[in-house]
């Protein structure tokens, strides 16, 4: 329905381990629907783990879609930090 509203941008610090590497999680996120941009920093190493963030644009992000691939590369979401939901275009006749 026109007007409803979309996830046009998510922040996510996310813990995951070292493999694979963090250019792989960007390239599946950036594949899923809805998903324009995905932007990963490294913000923390130790021994067997990694601290990172995730900032992805899109025009409807499926929050559900993110997290299940996420945890597909046996990673975790943290905390969402940010969140931008807007109104979808209405449809021009």
């Amino acid at each position: 329905m026109p007007g409803d509203p979309a996830v046009k941008r998510i922040v996510l610090d996310v813990l995951k381990p070292h493999e694979p590497p963090i250019y792989d999680l960007a390239s599946k996120l950036a594949s899923c629907h809805g998903i324009d941009n995905v932007h990963v920093t490294s913000a923390e190493i130790d021994q067997s783990t990694e601290s990172i963030k995730v900032a992805i644009d899109g025009t409807d992000i499926s929050i559900e879609t993110v997290k299940k691939c996420i945890e597909e590369f046996g990673a975790v979401i943290h905390s969402v930090d940010e969140v931008l939901v807007a109104r979808k275009p209405s449809a021009k006749t």
